[in-house]
């Protein structure tokens, strides 16, 4: 595109017309961080700060940002939001969030989901700013958009030379005149301590019902010390989506939760086997057995586990005793897994 569509013939500002376009359903997801100290992220992750319920305060304001967003943003259009969701994870020194916006119309939620990520960074600074004042929040972008004309667009990689960190700008700040330039410096590599938590879900996608096992699977792996992405929902149907989001990153680990039975509906093994290059059917075949000897209908789990490219995905069914046996035959291999795949470990026991 070579013009603005927010600027009419004569160089002037206006809202755009967008009655002529076709209704579709439009998904939009964006991402942000507060970069902040260590001891930052453990009172947050304790819910041990001066201000409590920081997390469930700053998804609460990131909703209601994206539900206000035509009134902060002045040429946005008002939409009938279907879904906004907002979830957070930790690194080292930084909370992550990540916001997802869902609707049916006839233009899209990109501005909707990137005034969740700020509006829900800007609560968590004020949450932190009494222990933390020097907090930063960072690196909003919109990551990947669906619906309309254009169908799918997805962020372009930085690391290949997409983007760049301008150093004059507030730190992280990626401008828009630094992603033109080709002369990209740059961007470190990802930790290999990071993880998504996919949950395939019908009910939970539309709301209808509340899903337990994505946010048990981010706790787990919070707890060993991954940066968490997640959970991310999808409907069974969209679970190939669900996981080309989750690979977008190359994350260390994917596990993802439900739609591996035999109902009709289940895709998440096939969807799985799809992005694949290595199979790991040892893992799959010791969670279905120690599902088994609890409840004999474990054994109609159809999960499967494996590599792709540098990144182990689990699949495991979706319910909390499912999860709960998942947990427990991947937690004393898991780092010896990784491990092997990130060229280390000990072979003579792998």
């Amino acid at each position: 595109m070579n013009e603005l569509s927010h600027v009419d013939a004569e160089g002037r500002a206006h809202m755009v017309d967008v009655s002529a376009k076709a209704e579709t359903t439009r998904v939009a997801v964006a991402a942000g961080e507060l970069r902040t100290t260590a001891a930052v992220v453990a009172l947050v992750r304790a819910d041990d700060m001066p201000k409590a319920d920081v997390l469930s305060t700053a998804r609460i304001a990131g909703i209601a940002g994206a539900k206000k967003t035509s009134e902060l943003i002045p040429l946005c259009h008002q939409l009938a939001l279907s879904s906004v969701k907002v979830a957070f994870g930790f690194t080292a020194d930084s909370i992550t969030i990540e916001a997802t916006a869902k609707t049916k119309g006839p233009t899209g939620v990109e501005m909707e989901a990137l005034t969740a990520v700020a509006v829900a960074g800007l609560t968590l600074h004020d949450m932190v700013k009494a222990v933390d004042p020097a907090a930063v929040l960072t690196g909003v972008r919109l990551l990947t958009k669906e619906g309309g004309k254009r169908g799918h667009w997805e962020r372009p990689d930085t690391r290949t030379g997409t983007g760049v960190v301008d150093t004059t700008a507030p730190e992280g700040l990626v401008t828009a005149s630094a992603a033109a330039t080709t002369a990209a410096a740059p961007v470190p590599a990802r930790s290999d301590r990071s993880a998504v938590v996919v949950v395939a879900s019908t009910g939970a996608a539309a709301g209808t019902r509340t899903d337990t096992t994505g946010p048990a699977l981010a706790e787990w792996l919070t707890a060993l010390g991954f940066s968490v992405r997640g959970p991310l929902i999808y409907a069974d149907a969209d679970i190939a989506a669900g996981l080309a989001d989750a690979l977008r990153e190359a994350p260390a680990l994917v596990v993802s939760t439900g739609g591996t039975g035999a109902s009709p509906t289940d895709a998440t093994p096939e969807a799985t086997l799809a992005v694949l290059d290595r199979e790991l059917p040892g893992v799959a075949e010791a969670i279905r057995q120690r599902g088994t000897a609890k409840f004999p209908l474990a054994a109609l789990s159809r999960g499967v586990a494996g590599l792709a490219g540098p990144t182990v995905i689990v699949n495991l069914p979706g319910s909390p005793g499912g999860v709960k046996d998942g947990i427990a035959v991947l937690e004393p291999l898991l780092e010896h897994l990784l491990a092997q795949v990130a060229g280390g470990g000990d072979h003579d026991n792998g």
